[in-house]
């Protein structure tokens, strides 16, 4: 959802076409100046196990002692600093204005981290869960906490809803949380890790159904909807090149044609045009268009096999209806 770090690279990709929002706090799971997983310094853990006896280390009697406390033992060397510098690994990725750069790197514990590269640094985020790694109130997110207080609220009321809001401060953490999942799901995209799109995009989507239907206020119900667009779109995005990958040209377009009848649907109470001039239902039906090639020829083909055969036996009423679906069929 649109928005108010270098030893380990398994995979790198950068995309034209979409950035996540600017932050210019700490990220998800990492600062903003470059998140966490910086170069460290190599630590010097070695042992002074030299001899200490007075003639091995030089001391004569009545000599100054070599130990800083008055012993005769000799300081430990202190062991190197980590530094959080970040300088390193910004300078080996640089940043490209007008590109998403992301990159898959194991974290310190043995687990992967999403990082996405931005102008003042980078963002790094946990590839399961809530994207900086917390749980909140102990659920996996807030909307799983807030969800959960529905169902028991319903269980206590035979269904009803009375009595349950969200109030403007539970609005704005479920708000803010989001955005999470919103700069992870545009990483995913780049990554081309569609089954993390679309789950993402969906809980996002029961964000804005949960806000919408139950906040408090009016100004709670309707902030986010002007995203939906968005992720609707996102997400048939990602179902349909996941269909695609999966050499299933028939699903990647009803993928598609879903995503555009939902908004088709979101755009019903708007003003006239609103959806046809949409956006997002322009880029589905670009990626409509690139889809059709791919389909099984057997739909068109028996039409206009139907077609030859109707004007064959001058049947002209039926030749017009197969023209039309013919024609229908090349404009969707």
């Amino acid at each position: 959802m649109p928005s108010d770090s270098d030893s380990d690279r398994p995979g790198e990709s950068s995309n034209p076409e979409e950035r996540p929002g600017q932050s210019s706090g700490a990220g998800a799971g990492g600062s903003a100046g470059g998140g966490s997983g910086g170069r460290p310094k190599p630590r010097n853990d070695s042992e002074n196990t030299g001899p200490t006896s007075p003639d091995a280390v030089g001391k004569t009697p009545g000599s100054i002692p070599l130990g800083s406390d008055g012993t005769d033992d000799e300081p430990e060397p202190r062991a190197a600093a980590r530094s959080n510098d970040l300088s390193d690994i910004l300078q080996a990725w640089p940043y490209e204005p007008g590109k998403l750069s992301a990159r898959l790197i194991m974290g310190e514990d043995g687990e992967p981290r999403l990082q996405i590269r931005m102008d003042l640094g980078v963002l790094q985020m946990h590839l399961e869960g809530r994207p900086d790694g917390q749980r909140p109130r102990g659920f996996e997110s807030l909307l799983e906490f807030h969800e959960t207080r529905l169902d028991e609220h319903h269980a206590e009321h035979q269904g009803s809803d009375e009595g349950f809001a969200l109030s403007p401060d539970d609005c704005r953490e479920l708000r803010e949380e989001a955005v999470q999942y919103y700069q992870r799901y545009t990483g995913l995209l780049v990554m081309e890790d569609f089954d993390g799109v679309v789950r993402d995009t969906s809980r996002n989507l029961r964000v804005l159904d949960l806000t919408r239907n139950r906040a408090d206020e009016s100004d709670d119900r309707n902030a986010l909807e002007q995203f939906r667009p968005f992720i609707l779109m996102t997400r048939a995005r990602a179902l349909a090149s996941q269909a695609m990958r999966e050499n299933e040209p028939k699903a990647a377009l009803l993928a598609v044609d879903d995503g555009l009848e939902a908004l088709r649907k979101h755009f019903a109470d708007g003003p006239d045009g609103a959806f046809e001039s949409s956006q997002e239902a322009q880029m589905l039906r670009q990626m409509r268009d690139t889809l059709l090639p791919r389909q099984p020829l057997s739909a068109r083909g028996e039409l206009k096999k139907r077609l030859t055969e109707a004007l064959g036996k001058e049947n002209y009423e039926l030749a017009a209806i197969l023209r039309d679906k013919l024609k229908a069929l090349k404009d969707e």
